[in-house]
């Protein structure tokens, strides 16, 4: 072959999209699914998901978003898809427990390369810690070229259990450019001062703490209002706790909302009360926002915001602190519009999605290659 011809063919197939097969397990549409869509629509590559197991409405998600997106109803049918002529992927990027065992099992049988992102661990139940430690031994394995975690913290736990260091690989959530869309205060939204939890009413993201500290604000101020946006297990015991309290109209749970960037900017304050947590994509939301933000410093979170300097932090679990922080917010103003143009600089700089592009096409080229 001409030396001439070669390179160029070469360059060509170096530069053609790699086919990469994004394998999840889910019940609805979370930060976990929100960061993989956007990932999906923004990181290079030829990106298809296949849905393991999950509702229809999330599936529709991803098509209406223009994702490709096929479903599977087991391993037999994952093999099958995957080993299809002409749409074989050049890699496997498996999402959540169930999306790196499936995807592990598919890289031993069809010896293809995979990618674990790992979004973080809620090891309170006995089945969450036996999951979490099988995802960190299925890390350790040959099957595993790359680990990509969402926040150091992450990274760390992986080092503990032994998984090599060379295979770790720290990539943060980002975010796409924000829309130049002007956003009214929803009908809803109770009148200011008003303070935020967004997120999953469940144990993990402390809504029971965020609610405890906002008894507190509000018994101290007549005029502020709390809110909590979001569905889960434990609603009906939280609403249990505000209608003790007398509050029932000034802390409200008006469920998942789809208008929740007009919602996020009608707040004085965010607060994101986790017990744990990876980087959580409304943190970032309200970074670019302009949304001053207090939170626990779990997981991801002291990797994003410096405290006093783009946010406030308190000690996990430290409730008593967290609520100092939010007052601070809510009654020193100009702190707040000071925290919240740092972290909304800080966003564009370390947690923009396109600028992310380059390191995510490297990292799955070395992936696919290695």
């Amino acid at each position: 072959m001409d030396s001439t011809l070669g390179e160029r063919l070469s360059a060509r197939h170096q530069d053609a999209p790699l086919r990469i097969a994004h394998l999840l397990g889910s019940g609805g549409f979370y930060g976990l699914e929100r960061m993989l869509l956007e990932h999906c629509q923004y990181a290079p590559g030829q990106h298809r998901v296949i849905l393991l197991g999950g509702p229809e409405s999330l599936a529709q998600r991803f098509r209406e978003a223009g994702v490709d997106l096929t479903r599977c109803g087991g391993l037999g049918s994952l093999l099958r898809q995957l080993g299809q002529s002409g749409a074989r992927p050049a890699l496997l990027n498996g999402h959540g427990f169930k999306g790196l065992v499936y995807g592990w099992l598919g890289a031993l049988l069809l010896g293809l390369p995979l990618v674990a992102t790992q979004h973080g661990f809620t090891p309170r139940s006995r089945k969450q810690r036996f999951y979490a430690w099988l995802s960190l031994q299925l890390c350790r394995t040959a099957q595993v070229r790359t680990v990509v975690c969402v926040a150091t913290s992450i990274a760390c736990l992986h080092r503990q259990a032994g998984v090599r260091a060379g295979k770790l690989q720290v990539l943060p959530n980002g975010l796409p450019p924000a829309p130049a869309v002007t956003y009214l205060r929803p009908p809803g939204a109770p009148a200011a001062p008003l303070i935020g939890f967004v997120g999953r009413l469940s144990a993990e993201k402390g809504p029971d703490l965020f609610v405890e500290l906002a008894i507190e604000l509000c018994c101290r101020d007549p005029r502020l209002h709390a809110v909590l946006l979001g569905e889960g297990p434990l609603r009906d015991e939280l609403q249990e706790i505000i209608d003790a309290a007398g509050l029932h109209e000034r802390i409200l749970l008006p469920g998942y909302r789809t208008d929740l960037p007009a919602w996020l900017r009608a707040l004085d304050a965010l607060v994101i009360s986790s017990r744990s947590e990876g980087t959580p994509m409304v943190l970032l939301e309200a970074m670019q926002a302009g949304v001053p933000v207090a939170a626990f410093a779990v997981g991801g979170i002291p990797d994003v915001l410096d405290h006093e300097a783009s946010g406030l932090l308190s000690p996990p679990g430290e409730v008593g602190d967290l609520t100092r922080q939010v007052a601070r917010l809510l009654f020193d103003k100009p702190l707040g519009r000071a925290l919240s143009e740092r972290a909304r600089l800080a966003q564009q700089r370390h947690h923009h999605l396109p600028a992310q592009a380059e390191r995510w096409r490297q990292l799955y080229r070395n992936a696919a290659g290695g």
